[in-house]
């Protein structure tokens, strides 16, 4: 057994795969962190708004925006970004390395692309958040509302364009619906490493997290069908403009403000995983293939 971690320790490889385990701990911590205080932002400015301390609501653009606004806005903004770009590193090793071994059977495939979608959209938020330290001041609500009516119009403007923007539509009601669905039914615990007693308590916020932040999405894709539907970028709007309309509606402020509660929760339950998740590191040794 000495010789064996002796070995070990003195095996350049091994050496290595340690320094590269700590790193992808590093980043997928740093990354669920940054996902974590996002949410915690648009939760907190969306329960302003449902009790009438802000004007309106305001989605990841507008939650970044408001940060930047801040003391040492720029320092914020740069730490974020960061992070998001971290997270975005972490869902590649998940989604083509297979970091947490889910394998590749139907339903971890289908896993694997949710991680890789995931990927994406955080990496435009990452992206985003860069852009504003050149940008301080502007109105990111408006701008997000600009942007998406922009991206709409350029599909409107391809072969069957309306039919593309519909998809698009689907596509996000289909991840709001998702997000319900696993707030429902997924094992969250399974990945902590804690007590059985703080995995109950954690389960309960993921739940509420999920829920609360698929059923956000779904106004967002209603606006985005509809455009497809009327052949109009206008109709499209933002997940912060999506977040008013529900408040529109008759007993929108109390809707708005649970809405606003879960998706802090969201918030709270991503720095529990950053905190407590198992983090797997995919094998990259050939010699190990």
């Amino acid at each position: 057994m000495a010789s064996t971690t002796l070995f070990s320790a003195l095996n350049p490889f091994s050496r290595r795969r340690s320094a590269f385990d700590r790193a992808v701990q590093f980043v997928a911590r740093f990354g669920y962190g940054a996902r974590g205080f996002v949410y915690l932002s648009i939760g907190l400015l969306t329960l302003m708004a449902a009790l009438d301390m802000v004007g309106s609501s305001v989605g990841t653009g507008g939650a970044v925006g408001a940060l930047a606004q801040q003391p040492f806005g720029r320092v914020w903004l740069i730490l974020l970004g960061t992070g998001l770009w971290a997270f975005v590193l972490w869902r590649v090793l998940q989604a083509l390395f297979d970091a947490d071994g889910e394998g590749t059977s139907p339903k971890a495939l289908m896993l694997r692309a949710g991680q890789a979608i995931s990927g994406v959209f955080y990496g435009l938020l990452a992206a985003t958040v860069f852009e504003l330290l050149d940008e301080v001041g502007r109105d990111p609500s408006a701008d997000d509302v600009a942007e998406n009516q922009q991206k709409a119009a350029m599909l409107l403007d391809l072969p069957f364009g309306d039919l593309l923007l519909i998809g698009v539509g689907l596509v996000i009601a289909g991840v709001g619906v998702g997000n319900i669905l696993k707030g429902f039914g997924a094992d969250f615990g399974e990945d902590l490493a804690c007590t059985m007693e703080q995995k109950r308590w954690f389960t309960r916020i993921a739940r509420a997290g999920y829920v609360a932040r698929g059923l956000a999405y779904l106004p967002l894709a209603l606006f985005v069908v509809l455009a497809g539907l009327r052949a109009r970028a206008e109709s499209v709007t933002s997940f912060g403009a999506s977040l008013n309309a529900l408040e529109a509606q008759p007993g929108g402020s109390w809707m708005l403000g649970l809405t606003a509660i879960g998706l802090m929760a969201f918030g709270a339950f991503a720095f529990v995983e950053a905190r407590f998740r198992r983090i797997r590191t995919p094998d990259l040794n050939p010699l190990n293939g």
